[in-house]
């Protein structure tokens, strides 16, 4: 084992050149670190050399113990709200905000119905009917927006209290932004012109275009990268492979999350088409660990969605 000292070269005479005075410097700077570092490691560092690498190690070095990352949740589940006043009476938007639009007795019912069907595919083992683990919990991100808080209401009553693991309101899910009180008729012809100029660049006045919600929902996906690397729905301790995410959101919303996740064009974007209200995409990890809607979906049902060809190779690998 070889030992290293760090130790100045021996001081030459005096100069009143700069130079001499900066050699001068560098020799007291030299000192003083070996002082401080012998004082900190008992005089010597040791250099051992393995395999071409090499490394150092201090006297009463130790090591630092760091948890495993947590598992990935099993699941991301992505919800559309149940049936709203504004789906039946576009007029509800002239005289009602639409963050106060709230769901009608139908969307009621098929949250309801929504919350069941997630229920009982978590409790199916890839459709085998094997039980999984009784382990398993949701966690749920949620548009601060009445008709997808109430569809969380009536949604998780299909769940017992020690099977959610929490929940976030998330103003980033909200719906796309059309402007404050609608005018029923200009928003008609509004929606007309976004058909000829593109559903994801056009911006309504005093309102968002798609792009809009991708820029938002960007974040929104590194916020929840980060919840799932730092365990923040899992702490250390009560850690399962079978967490699920539930994100209760809207339509535009929605095939914007999956765009900007699964890394889709904007021409795509445009061939998808929107979920029912309480309709469900699912996605759910594959063989290798990443994220895929064929293990839920059928091909049919995602053709049916939007996806085309190229996009269900991809989903394939």
């Amino acid at each position: 084992m070889a030992t290293i000292f760090l130790t100045p070269a021996s001081n030459s005479a005096p100069t009143a050149t700069l130079s001499g005075q900066l050699l001068r410097r560098k020799s007291n700077c030299y000192n003083a670190f070996k002082f401080k570092c012998c004082h900190k490691t008992a005089e010597t560092i040791h250099l051992h050399q393995g395999n071409g690498k090499v490394g150092f190690s201090e006297k009463g070095h130790q090591d630092i113990h760091r948890d495993p990352p947590p598992p990935r949740p099993r699941r991301i589940i992505l919800v559309r709200h149940g049936e709203s006043e504004g789906n039946v009476d576009e007029s509800a938007y002239t005289r009602v905000a639409d963050p106060k639009i709230a769901l009608t007795e139908k969307g009621k019912a098929q949250s309801e119905e929504c919350g069941r069907r997630i229920r009982q595919m978590i409790e199916q083992n890839d459709g085998d009917g094997a039980e999984l683990d009784d382990d398993w919990q949701v966690y749920f991100y949620v548009s601060p927006y009445t008709r997808t808080l109430q569809t969380l209401q009536f949604l998780g009553r299909a769940f017992e209290r020690s099977r959610i693991a929490g929940m976030t309101k998330e103003p980033r899910l909200r719906e796309q932004d059309f402007g404050n009180f609608q005018d029923r008729e200009r928003m008609r012809v509004e929606k007309a012109v976004r058909l000829l100029y593109g559903r994801f660049f056009y911006r309504f006045p005093n309102g968002e275009s798609a792009a809009d919600v991708y820029d938002r929902i960007t974040g929104f996906r590194e916020t929840l990268r980060a919840d799932i690397d730092h365990g923040r729905f899992q702490p250390p301790g009560h850690r399962s492979q079978n967490m699920n995410i539930v994100i209760v959101s809207h339509g535009l919303t929605l095939r914007v999350f999956l765009m900007r996740w699964y890394k889709w064009t904007v021409e795509q974007f445009e061939g998808l088409n929107n979920l029912g209200n309480g309709g469900i995409i699912v996605m759910e990890k594959g063989y290798g660990g990443r994220y895929s809607l064929l293990v839920h979906h059928t091909e049919e049902e995602l053709r049916e969605f939007g996806l085309t060809y190229e996009m269900l190779i991809d989903q394939e690998w």
